[in-house]
């Protein structure tokens, strides 16, 4: 089967005064049709840039994306000008953010805005346009989606509002949706709701999903492949099942670690010591030797390569000498 998304060795880097700083680099990896991979790390690992970067949505004067090939469909929209990307954006990709109160315009009606979508992409006017709109509505699970149809953004709740985005990027029946982080600030009833939602979305239309969290239990519950993130890099990767069940890495193993769970009875969870190294201060060797309670001295020296075993992967010399192959072999 071939992947719907193929990205390869991707890096971003940001102007910092005069100097360009990476925030990712050496990104790799693939979604397949009908597939949810779970993109998961800490609060400044580059996850949110990572997905930024494939669509093209960082200030191109304090941003350089560069990347082998990042194939979506079989094209390599690597170096797609502005107007092309715009097309990919939508058609080939639905983005749903995850600040939707920011997201959404607010001086315009949810109407209007996801009859853009429709107007713009689809050369609908407006009566089919608003047709459609209520149609998408009702698909996402609106209640009265008439009347929400004329309302603006701050009169919807949260959950509202995030169906809303759903809608929008369900609008034009993209191949891939990139959710970044789509139950941050929402109470943990609606949380479950939009997983459900996103879920049935799926089943229905065979859409892949790229899902951005640092929650795992969201992961758990939709995802089928695991991208770990640390400090701008990929970590490990693997199917959903080996890496609840055996992960390789130390930091995915102090990310699960930290979970709650039913069957244990503790007094206080596990935490992973130490910060995130900011981007301007990246360790020599290993970006997590500082917090990594296996780390050596070659760790401080030297950037771990990624190790494959068949299809998954870790970046750490802890398995140097277990039978996986270097990518820098």
């Amino acid at each position: 089967m071939e992947p719907l998304l193929e990205v390869k060795n991707l890096k971003t880097s940001f102007k910092i005064g005069k100097k360009w700083v990476p925030a990712v680099e050496q990104v790799c990896f693939h979604v397949d049709p009908g597939e949810t991979l779970g993109i998961v790390g800490e609060s400044g690992c580059g996850k949110s840039v990572t997905s930024m970067s494939i669509m093209r949505l960082l200030p191109k004067a304090t941003t350089k994306i560069e990347a082998d090939e990042i194939i979506l469909n079989g094209k390599n929209i690597a170096n797609y000008s502005d107007k092309e990307m715009a097309q990919v954006r939508g058609t080939g990709i639905g983005m749903i953010f995850q600040d939707s109160m920011t997201s959404l315009n607010p001086v315009k009606t949810i109407g209007k805005q996801l009859d853009e979508a429709f107007i713009v992409h689809h050369s609908c006017d407006k009566n089919e346009a608003k047709n459609r709109s209520i149609e998408m509505l009702t698909k996402v699970g609106i209640p009265s989606p008439e009347k929400r149809y004329g309302e603006y953004p701050h009169q919807l709740s949260g959950g509202m509002r995030q169906r809303v985005m759903i809608a929008m990027a369900l609008a034009q029946n993209p191949s891939l949706i990139i959710a970044d982080e789509p139950t941050t600030a929402l109470d943990v009833t609606i949380q479950a709701q939009i997983m459900e939602l996103m879920k049935e979305m799926k089943e229905k239309t065979g859409v892949s999903i790229m899902l951005i969290t640092h929650d795992m239990g969201v992961v758990a519950e939709m995802a089928d492949k695991i991208m770990v993130m640390y400090a701008g890099m990929v970590i490990e990767y693997a199917t959903a099942r080996e890496i609840f069940k055996d992960p390789k890495h130390p930091y995915t193993k102090g990310l699960l670690a930290s979970i709650p769970r039913k069957d244990k009875d503790i007094d206080r969870l596990y935490t992973i010591e130490g910060t995130v190294p900011s981007l301007t201060s990246m360790p020599k060797g290993c970006r997590f030797c500082d917090r990594c309670t296996c780390a050596m001295e070659k760790c401080r020296n030297e950037q771990p390569p990624m190790y494959q075993f068949g299809e998954r992967s870790v970046r750490c010399f802890l398995y140097e000498d277990k039978g996986g192959v270097s990518d820098e072999r």
